[in-house]
């Protein structure tokens, strides 16, 4: 029985590390992600996938200025995609000391979704693209919210 439940323990801390990883993915299958979006608030831009990872520089605005900068960078980790995440106010005041660390939890066509390895912040983000409306899903502990973009430029 001690042989039994210690060969189980094992094989548990064997496929943890599996478990914990995410859909299989690579940056090339978030090409569709390519191109500027904006809305009245709203602007972001995606590069081309390259190296193993894509970037979106993001700016928010209003009232005739600028409100937020935001970089995000995937990257290809393990078989999988990590999304990295920082926000600066005016002036590149940090809204946050450290990266935002996201995980895939899930890929289709044309949709990705990740989550917040840790509690603060941003909790999922999904972004989608359906005809020219690029469409950011965000979840926080306040609740979830959608962010409908329109195509500005092709990549």
């Amino acid at each position: 029985m001690t042989r039994l439940m210690i060969a189980a323990a094992m094989l548990f801390v064997v496929s943890a590390p599996v478990l914990a990883q995410g859909p299989a993915a690579k940056v090339a299958d978030l090409g569709w992600m390519t191109g500027s979006y904006a809305n009245d608030t709203l602007e972001e831009n995606w590069a081309e996938p390259k190296g193993g990872s894509i970037a979106s520089l993001v700016r928010g605005y209003g009232d005739g200025a600028n409100n937020m900068i935001e970089l995000i960078v995937v990257e290809e980790v393990e078989g999988s995609l990590v999304l990295h995440l920082k926000q600066w106010n005016p002036g590149m005041e940090e809204r946050s000391a450290d990266f935002q660390v996201m995980d895939l939890v899930d890929i289709g066509n044309k949709t990705v979704a990740f989550k917040n390895r840790g509690e603060e912040g941003i909790q999922n983000l999904r972004y989608s693209l359906s005809g020219d409306t690029f469409t950011i899903s965000v979840g926080t502990a306040r609740g979830n919210f959608d962010i409908p973009l329109t195509r500005v430029s092709p990549h």
